[in-house]
């Protein structure tokens, strides 16, 4: 057998990830013996070792890092072709919009009403799913906060705005009009990052995501503090929270995002459209009310 199969493609991506073939056998849902043997035959087939295996866990070897690479790229190319097919063997076609709720800047109602071309359809995720969802073609379009990933897409700002720090009111910071970064020294993001580094940088990946509502319960008890667009704090407006300006923060855009390779004329007249709108809506110029203190 030449060729290799995406089966054991997907066994080896399975191990090199997990580092441990009992929990890699688990997560694929199999026996650990038959996945062991499954690895021996692959690395007979291709000449070369890809693990170094001990008793307690597995490290892969740098031809193994080189399958583990192309083998993700193998495998989203055959879960993109299938999602996409699916989707043009559809009877009624339909616009594939991901997003995170609440996080397109009040824009959305404005752009479906005004977008005619193909009915559309949300495809709502928490957070960095939507980028996934672009490249395995479960989505046709996306709205995505910077920063984030941009190869393999192509993007349109919408509309620009600070980043604020969330915090629990009855922090000393919150009696101040304006931080910075250093000011934040000892505090936390929610997934454990030191706030004074700033807002993290792509990829994200948290192990369990936080919805909003466990994000803010923790913010209110000063367990954490988090850096959020402002228009995703204007939607969020609680007693127990301040949203303070910091100066070294990177603004917040939201975009809109496609495939690169993406001809379809349905998603650039939803990116017209929501460029359209995003011109006609108000610029995030007044933050006093928000972040005035009481």
């Amino acid at each position: 057998m030449d060729h290799l199969e995406t089966r054991q493609l997907r066994y080896f991506v399975a191990v090199a990830e997990e580092q441990h073939f009992g929990r890699a056998a688990q997560r694929l849902g199999m026996a650990q013996p038959p996945l062991s043997r499954a690895i021996r035959d692959l690395e007979r087939q291709l000449g070369v070792q890809l693990l170094v295996r001990t008793s307690r866990r597995v490290a892969l070897t740098p031809a193994g890092q080189t399958l583990l690479d192309e083998a993700r790229i193998a495998l989203d190319a055959v879960a993109t072709a299938g999602n996409r097919t699916r989707h043009a063997g559809q009877d009624v076609p339909a616009l594939r919009l991901a997003l995170k709720a609440d996080h397109d800047a009040g824009l959305l109602p404005k752009i479906l009403d005004a977008y005619d071309v193909l009915p559309v359809r949300l495809l709502l995720g928490g957070y960095g799913e939507q980028l996934p969802a672009l490249h395995d073609g479960r989505a046709d379009v996306a709205l995505m906060t910077t920063p984030f990933d941009e190869r393999g897409l192509d993007s349109e700002p919408l509309i620009t705005g600070p980043r604020l720090v969330a915090m629990a009111a009855s922090d000393p910071l919150a009696a101040r009009t304006s931080l910075r970064l250093a000011d934040l020294a000892g505090r936390l993001l929610p997934y454990g990052t030191p706030a004074e580094k700033g807002f993290p940088k792509p990829p994200f990946d948290p192990h369990e995501p936080l919805d909003h509502s466990q994000i803010f319960s923790l913010i209110e008890v000063g367990s954490t503090v988090w850096y959020l667009p402002v228009w995703l704090a204007e939607r969020f407006a609680r007693p127990g929270i301040a949203y303070r300006p910091v100066e070294e923060l990177e603004p917040a855009t939201l975009t809109v995002a496609w495939p690169a390779r993406s001809r379809s004329a349905a998603v650039a007249a939803f990116v017209r459209t929501a460029q359209r709108v995003a011109r006609e809506t108000a610029p995030y110029d007044n933050l006093f009310p928000l972040v005035h203190p009481v």
